[in-house]
């Protein structure tokens, strides 16, 4: 098992306009990306449980020419609402990066 972070170029998160967050996870190379892909572990409900969501609340999308996984999830709270404290999304991929990987 490998955690996602020591596997994936880049995972980050930020906005996707006021309501909603999206992440990237991005791989340097097309047997990293299978691997994770063909696992089986990162999909739409993993990321939900990761956030405490439904899994109909996250847009899950596989990107095989891009070598990217990406997924959005509404905000918690909107950005600039006085309960937002990360109004870019920029520290939300952190519950990602310790998914381990078969």
């Amino acid at each position: 098992m490998t955690a996602l972070a020591n596997l994936a170029r880049l995972i980050r998160s930020k906005n996707a306009g006021p309501f909603e967050l999206t992440f990237d996870i991005m791989f340097d190379d097309a047997a990293t990306y299978r691997r994770v892909k063909e696992s089986g572990v990162l999909t739409r409900e993993r990321i939900a449980a990761c956030y405490g969501l439904e899994p109909n609340q996250v847009k899950f999308f596989l990107c095989d020419n891009a070598l990217a996984i990406k997924a959005s999830i509404p905000r918690p709270y909107f950005q600039g609402d006085p309960r937002d404290s990360d109004g870019h999304g920029g520290q939300q991929y952190a519950p990602l990066m310790d998914i381990e990987i078969p």
